[in-house]
């Protein structure tokens, strides 16, 4: 196997979704502490502990607790930030002392649509596996339905 063919085979994640709101608020949903902590989690977690420098080299990280109790810890570096374009971050699950299990790179596009919609392109790469980047596919599709429901009620706006 040769080294683009073993980059092929990588697992990655692609999410796509147009949103009922102008992209500039769904780009502030996405880099403002005060819309974050209403939508960026998965069902049923809450956010004990979360901090975030958002600016290019700037770092963030999140105490995300399971509802059966369990914290899981997430961190990364915000590489680019292109208002109202496009958001560039690293991923990585942490111990709660911060140390780095393997570390993704999650890039959002955000492009305009008819009636004032934005197209939310998201995209994770690369995994160590399948069920990895399937795990990962669900929490964010349940954090992108919290975003939507969080646009929809107006107390985004």
């Amino acid at each position: 196997m040769n080294a683009s063919t073993q980059a092929q085979a990588r697992p990655e994640l692609t999410i796509k979704r147009v949103l009922d709101a102008p992209r500039e608020l769904v780009y502030a949903c996405w880099t403002q502490e005060e819309h974050m902590k209403n939508w960026f989690f998965p069902k049923g977690f809450t956010v004990p502990h979360s901090q975030a420098d958002v600016r290019p080299g700037g770092s963030y990280r999140s105490c995300l607790r399971a509802p059966d109790g369990t914290d899981h810890w997430v961190g990364g570096v915000y590489r680019e930030l292109t208002p109202p374009e496009k958001i560039v971050f690293t991923h990585a699950w942490q111990d709660e002392a911060g140390n780095s299990e393997h570390e993704t790179v999650v890039t959002i596009t955000l492009e305009p649509v008819e009636d004032g919609k934005t197209r939310l392109t998201f995209h994770q790469a690369f995994f160590l596996s399948d069920a990895s980047r399937d795990g990962h596919a669900e929490g964010w599709n349940e954090s992108l339905d919290g975003l939507e429901t969080y646009l929809e009620s107006g107390r985004a706006a």
